[in-house]
């Protein structure tokens, strides 16, 4: 496996939902510190590596998010079956049947999310979906006291059981918690390709805690870092499967990275995008264009600290978000480095006060 794949493999095997971040956060330092001048952190967990500019005083801020979507345990009941709340946005279909990891201080637990049967349930039942609260977690044991002796304990976080898979054309790669370890793997190579570089803009390159709970990591990262411009580096929508329509929205896999000109979040900052833009014409690097009516990215956590700071979302497209497992294109990762990175040797003091109107 080559050094990129195991990046990705290590990132996305690596589990940590909202608030549980801390082993994600130590692979990531392990990836940085070889390639920054310095490590940021703050007080909620959020790490970055730092390159320092020669010249100049401005500071860009890119940033993925560490926290991946799951659950927490919140009951235990007398049989041994475990109650449990979502941790991010998850959709009751995606969920029922899929193995689980639920992560013990004792090591990982295989679980499987459970319900009532299809064949006991009322006519108008079967025709509804399970309602999460009425789902349960099977850990294979026949009590509370022998769930307990396992080492379940009410808090435990639960991931899903998904391996990293190169799958029949390995471009396509599949793993559970490509949102966001895509863009904390795209956070550190691009602090790889400007290694031995001199840049005009500090760089602060890494990634934020909890953006699946309400973009909290980013807005702590933008008053520790004080950024006078920021990418979110996050997934969005891929339109390139059956039912969906081209009409719908651009993000087809493997036609390039996403450049998101608004989400509910926040308006892409008009300037950075336009020269975002033309750093992608110039370069030859492939930019989709892409407007989501719901959800959000750290873009929305960054632009509002301090006295604003223009933020954009560059992205992939992602298939099945927010799921058990999802697939990405290797092509549009390697041109979403290729477009940041160049973004990065775009700019100095007077790019940035241009962009800023």
């Amino acid at each position: 496996m080559d050094k990129q794949l195991e990046l990705m493999k290590t990132l996305t095997d690596t589990h940590g939902i909202s608030g549980f971040e801390y082993n994600v956060k130590k692979v990531m330092k392990e990836y940085l510190t070889p390639v920054s001048d310095e490590i940021v952190q703050d007080n909620l967990g959020s790490v970055y590596g730092k390159r320092k500019a020669k010249t100049g005083d401005k500071t860009i801020l890119i940033g993925g998010h560490l926290d991946e979507i799951g659950f927490m345990i919140t009951d235990i009941d007398d049989n041994g079956f475990l109650k449990f709340t979502t941790v991010g946005g998850w959709w009751s279909q995606v969920m029922l049947s899929q193995r689980m990891n639920v992560i013990t201080d004792n090591g990982i637990l295989t679980g499987v999310i459970g319900s009532k049967p299809p064949h006991i349930l009322k006519p108008d039942e079967r025709n509804k979906a399970v309602d999460i609260k009425d789902m349960f977690i099977d850990i294979g044991v026949s009590s509370k006291e022998e769930a307990e002796e396992a080492g379940v304990k009410l808090g435990d976080q639960v991931t899903p059981h998904s391996e990293f898979t190169e799958m029949a054309n390995k471009n396509y790669l599949l793993a559970k918690a490509w949102d966001n370890r895509m863009g904390c793997g795209v956070a550190v190579e691009v602090l790889q390709n400007l290694k031995g570089e001199d840049v005009n803009i500090n760089v602060v390159s890494g990634a934020t805690v909890q953006e699946e709970v309400g973009l909290r990591g980013a807005k702590t990262s933008a008053y520790t870092v004080h950024p006078d411009l920021a990418i979110s580096v996050d997934v969005g929508i891929a339109w390139d499967t059956p039912g969906m329509s081209a009409n719908d929205g651009k993000g087809k896999l493997g036609d390039g990275p996403l450049l998101v000109l608004m989400d509910a979040s926040n308006i892409g900052h008009v300037g950075f995008r336009r020269h975002i833009q033309k750093v992608a014409d110039e370069k030859g690097i492939p930019v989709q264009l892409q407007t989501i009516t719901g959800g959000g990215t750290d873009s929305g956590g960054f632009h509002g600290a301090h006295q604003g700071v223009p933020s954009v979302n560059i992205g992939v497209p992602l298939r099945y978000m927010h799921s058990n497992v999802s697939i990405l294109h290797k092509d549009d990762y390697n041109n979403a480095v290729k477009l940041i990175t160049e973004v990065v040797k775009s700019l100095d003091n007077h790019k940035v006060d241009e962009i800023i109107w």
